[in-house]
């Protein structure tokens, strides 16, 4: 059976999926998305399982109690990973999965399940968490004649 670390350098060479192997058991790549264009994802090797850790999104800066509701309600339904936040109130998705489950077809799962998560969350979350901000970015390029094209999602708002 191959190693984790194996295992793992394998999948990133054969899905040409930019990372950065950033000590001898911390992998941490990037997965590109639609709506969040990027999410970061940390695979962490310990002695018993792999650690997964991706960060969403910043601490929201309004409705902290209906984005925290929202993201508790998801986890209900998730595979693998979790939403969560730091201790500054930063949003995250982790999991912890057994060393033994590691293959080419779980950290597709898993990395899979992680850009999901992230991508179709992450206008849902600036919408609860951040609209002040978005209606005032709408206004100050509305004042300036500047384009609008990456807010439009969020028109409604308007």
């Amino acid at each position: 059976m191959a190693s984790p670390v194996a295992i793992i350098e394998e999948f990133i060479a054969s899905h040409d999926l930019d990372a950065e192997q950033i000590n001898p058991k911390t992998f941490l790549i990037t997965l590109p998305g639609d709506k969040k264009l990027e999410t970061h994802c940390a695979l962490v090797i310990g002695d018993h399982s792999l650690g997964i850790n991706a960060f969403v999104i910043r601490k929201p800066d309004e409705n902290i109690p209906a984005v925290h509701d929202w993201l508790l309600r998801k986890n209900a339904s998730m595979y693998s990973v979790a939403y969560a936040i730091n201790e500054l109130g930063d949003i995250y998705l982790v999991g912890r999965l057994p060393l033994a489950a590691i293959n080419e077809q779980e950290i597709d799962r898993v990395l899979g399940a992680v850009l999901q998560y992230s991508d179709s969350s992450f206008n849902q979350l600036l919408e609860l968490g951040f609209s002040t901000a978005i209606r005032r970015e709408w206004a100050w390029r509305v004042s300036r004649g500047e384009s609008l094209a990456n807010l439009s999602a969020f028109e409604h708002l308007i």
